[in-house]
């Protein structure tokens, strides 16, 4: 779906909105490595990542998203394609993550991690490392995967796997995860050089999960993380997806072509996160658009004919697809918000055009409009979106 922006509405509303955007190769269109600027030569290289990170640090966004998957990038949803005229080829995006972390300041650094077929002892202490490494401002987004090909790359498991149950198995990963952040109590390091003592070990602790998919005890061999639980995040297009945001995430993206498919699943994920006892907790939940960005509408349009045209075919995305100028761009988010969103997290369509669009176009709008930040108000990925750091659970608590 195209969304037209013709029709500004702005209803203007004193809460700060959020920012983030998905980096995923060059960008999300197809034939985006084609474009002026695209740098296809180095798209594997870290000085290409810390560049366009750099950028959306610059443009004061709360974070960025890594795309990861466990196979190659298709046109076919089936498995593999033959295509050798679009990206294929990824670095990984915890490492990609890690690498940026201490050329940046102030920007969270959400890497992709699939769920399925990875343990999560190894999830949580390289999202903890993150955590060190970056200060504070690691997140991860949680990832399944139903898919043959990637299911043979493992070897452990046979398909067709239930989508209840991959969910279900994504909420037990996360589970696991947050337990092993809190196996390390926040003093547990002592490093008392006079008295040899280095660790309080009665500071570290099983976690003895027992569940159907893992049976993990820990401790984590990770000190606890800077911010205490790294931000987990998930994608919602479906109840089960809801599901999962609603048990286990502190932010959910909502994958909604217009105003009402967003109010639809904001009320469902709502719905399901008071169902679990959570109503309490807070959940940001982003809307997630694709979007093409000039000074004029009728440029935006011509671009993505021009790159549907070198793709061979027109463009579709699994959100909605917007064309036009960074103001249009601002009408729309206010518009939208409506339905209960905290922030949007944007996929440039060209990085090397539309992440530029969105820091030096969109965001000054929204800033005139007294919507977005003019500076960083936090050192972590929690405090940018107002979350407090969580005590671990097994910290001491003061006597009455």
């Amino acid at each position: 779906m195209s969304v037209s922006s013709s029709s500004p509405s702005s209803p203007s509303s004193p809460q700060p909105l959020h920012l983030a955007v998905s980096l995923d190769g060059a960008g999300r269109h197809p034939a985006a490595w084609r474009e002026p600027g695209a740098r296809p030569a180095e798209l594997f290289t870290a000085r290409y990542w810390a560049g366009v990170v750099a950028e959306a640090e610059a443009g004061l966004l709360d974070f960025v998203t890594f795309e990861d998957a466990l196979a190659l990038q298709s046109a076919s949803p089936a498995g593999p394609d033959a295509r050798t005229d679009q990206v294929r080829g990824r670095l990984d995006a915890v490492l990609t993550a890690a690498r940026v972390a201490p050329l940046t300041r102030r920007i969270g650094l959400v890497p992709a991690v699939t769920a399925t077929h990875t343990e999560p002892f190894h999830i949580s202490k390289a999202i903890a490392t993150l955590d060190h490494v970056s200060r504070g401002r690691a997140g991860l987004r949680i990832l399944v995967s139903g898919l043959p090909h990637e299911a043979r790359h493992f070897g452990r498991r046979s398909t067709p796997i239930p989508a209840g149950e991959l969910y279900e198995e994504a909420a037990d990963h996360v589970e696991v995860i947050r337990r092993l952040w809190d196996s390390w109590e926040d003093d547990a390091e002592i490093r008392d050089v006079a008295t040899g003592r280095f660790v309080d070990r009665d500071k570290l602790h099983y976690i003895d999960f027992e569940g159907r998919h893992f049976s993990v005890r820990g401790p984590s061999i990770t000190p606890r993380p800077p911010q205490g639980q790294p931000l987990v995040s998930a994608l919602g297009d479906g109840v089960a997806a809801y599901d999962l945001i609603a048990r286990s995430a502190d932010v959910g993206y909502v994958a909604a072509r217009d105003d009402d498919e967003a109010r639809t699943a904001v009320a469902a994920i709502r719905r399901a996160r008071e169902s679990s006892g959570l109503a309490a907790h807070p959940l940001h939940l982003f809307g997630d658009l694709t979007v093409f960005l000039d000074e004029d509408a009728a440029a935006a349009e011509d671009r993505l004919d021009r790159l549907d045209t070198r793709a061979g075919h027109p463009y579709r995305d699994d959100t909605a697809v917007f064309t036009g100028t960074p103001r249009q761009l601002a009408d729309l988010l206010q518009e939208r918000r409506t339905a209960g969103l905290s922030g949007f997290r944007l996929r440039p369509g060209v990085i090397a055009h539309d992440l530029p669009a969105i820091t030096r176009g969109l965001v000054p709008e929204l800033q005139r409009r007294g919507v977005f930040r003019r500076e960083y108000e936090a050192d972590t990925l929690r405090g940018l979106l107002g979350l407090d750091r969580p005590a671990g659970r097994h910290a001491a608590r003061p006597a009455a």
